[in-house]
């Protein structure tokens, strides 16, 4: 029988190898993980250099993780960590078989002789763990993406929600032990009382930092007060104390002013000139002078201005994200709570509903960032129909009662003066010209009260009322005319001048305010 020839384009069948070379394996560095986990067990200062670096979940390999979770567990409890403990601890725990015996542990403080380098190791272990992770959650990303029910707003933001967690190391865990939160909250108190100051973020006025030993992490603050009381001014007045007394990085959201107002406005209050002649540049050669050298603390200060209009929550979380990334804010101020939206495919819905939304978001917000959330509200108008003082109620909060509910800190500005009225109702019935009441209605941690401030209408500022008999203008030309020959003192500011919020309710101008700019 003939033989049948292969086709010439036929080869021969042969043994498959499977070739790794192109193979994607997850960033590791086991090598360096069994260098630390050595050398944390041959020296102490191994372990306390990295001890703050590293958790159980930056491991490649599970053995690895036990291994420092009994580590970690021997440091937290004051006990000493060395070959011998840590296998104690491990065996108790039934873990010893897991990693590989004895003979495993042996062989890791055997791969080094001292614990040098051991913080550089930690970050390539710690950089291999984020790259892993930045893998995971592009993977769930990409995943979700092809889900066509997911609303792309939602998934942007716990995308950047992930990512951020990453940047700042802060992988979140599903719950603590009550030892762990016990010991955090011990180290807190000894903090502050090493640090004999204030706990928080202070405000600039002796008396509401007193109350609230300044505006603490995680708080939502709510600052409400009808149109014309001075919101803006109180915020910008706080904003210029935390950046330029205590440099510390603030941000300010504006929703209704542009920056340049509210720039001008802090330059008027900085340096006592008024802001009709800031608008018109009416200035005298010494008031030049005066500009020049009094804004230089203006100009150094960490304060960021964003002005961007109806601002969803959406996009505040995310700007908030960079800046605390970038420019490690503290603190963040909003100006105002009903002029922001919620974005996304919510528009439209109930109002009531919005703002749940809104001020649910920015107490995560604060909790997410831990830091102090400030947000301005506008009252309704009952009261203005209500009879008597028009003292400002909880019950006065416009479109939501949620806002009270989420809030740690609900106040009010109030300021009789702007209602006609020319007397405190106390027994010494002092005069209420050019001065303004701060209520905390509502405070989650800590008692209420009720304190005035000094409201300098003319400069749009809030001071501490003990502190100062007049307006700063007024002692600043005093000051000017002591030098200056030429000095005119016949037109010194009306104090009657306000500065207030330019909105009404229903989002129309307030004409009656008498805002200079």
């Amino acid at each position: 029988m003939e033989s049948i020839k292969p086709h010439s384009s036929y080869t021969p069948r042969t043994s498959q190898v499977i070739s790794l070379e192109k193979g994607k394996i997850p960033p590791q560095a086991t090598d360096l993980e069994e260098v630390v986990l050595g050398a944390m067990m041959i020296d102490k200062k191994g372990v306390d250099e990295v001890i703050d670096i590293l958790h159980p979940d930056v491991f490649y390999k599970d053995a690895h993780t036990h291994i420092f979770e009994a580590i970690l567990n021997l440091f937290e409890n004051s006990e000493p960590v060395d070959l011998l403990t840590v296998s104690a601890k491990l065996k108790k725990e039934k873990k010893l078989d897991l990693i590989g015996g004895e003979f495993y542990l042996i062989q890791l403080t055997q791969k080094v002789s001292s614990s040098a380098h051991i913080e550089f190791h930690a970050r390539i272990i710690l950089q291999k763990f984020i790259q892993r992770s930045l893998i995971k959650i592009s993977s769930e990303i990409i995943e979700e993406s092809y889900d066509e029910s997911t609303d792309v707003f939602d998934l942007l933001d716990n995308a950047e929600a992930k990512l951020y967690e990453i940047t700042q190391g802060n992988i979140k865990r599903s719950s603590e032990t009550a030892q762990n939160l016990v010991i955090q909250a011990k180290k807190r108190i000894e903090d502050i009382a090493n640090k004999k100051g204030l706990s928080g973020i202070p405000s600039g006025f002796s008396r509401i930092d007193r109350l609230t030993s300044g505006w603490q992490p995680s708080d939502l603050i709510i600052i409400a007060a009808r149109p014309g009381m001075g919101k803006t001014a109180l915020a910008l007045s706080m904003a210029r104390n935390i950046a330029v007394e205590y440099n510390i990085p603030v941000a300010f959201f504006s929703l209704e002013m542009s920056s340049l107002q509210l720039i001008t406005r802090l330059i008027s209050s900085e340096t006592g000139l008024s802001s009709e002649k800031l608008r018109t540049g009416n200035l005298e050669k010494h008031e030049w002078e005066q500009l020049n050298v009094k804004v230089k603390g203006l100009e150094k200060a960490p304060l960021f201005i964003d002005d961007t209009p109806s601002l969803s929550i959406f996009d505040l979380r995310a700007k908030a994200r960079r800046l605390v990334s970038q420019h490690h804010i503290k603190i963040i101020m909003i100006d105002y709570l009903q002029l922001m939206t919620t974005g996304g495919n919510q528009k439209g819905g109930n109002r009531e509903q919005e703002i749940s939304t809104i001020s649910r978001n920015l107490k995560a917000l604060a909790k997410e960032l831990n830091l102090p959330v400030i947000a301005l509200s506008q009252l309704s108008r009952a009261v203005e129909t209500r009879g008597g003082s028009k003292r400002p109620l909880l019950s006065d909060l416009r479109e939501s009662g949620a806002i009270e509910q989420d809030a740690d800190i609900v106040s009010f500005i109030y300021r009789p003066e702007y209602y006609k009225i020319d007397e405190w109702d106390d027994e010494e019935r002092t005069p209420t010209a050019g001065q303004a009441e701060f209520i905390i209605s509502k405070h989650r941690n800590g008692g209420l009260d009720e304190m005035r401030l000094k409201f300098v209408g003319h400069l749009g500022r809030f001071e501490n009322l003990e502190t100062f008999d007049f307006p700063t203008e007024i002692h600043s030309r005093m000051n000017d005319a002591a030098n200056d020959d030429t000095f005119k003192t016949d037109q010194l500011p009306s104090t009657d001048e306000a500065f207030g919020s330019s909105m009404n309710d229903d989002g129309t101008p307030d004409d009656d305010d008498g805002i200079p700019f």
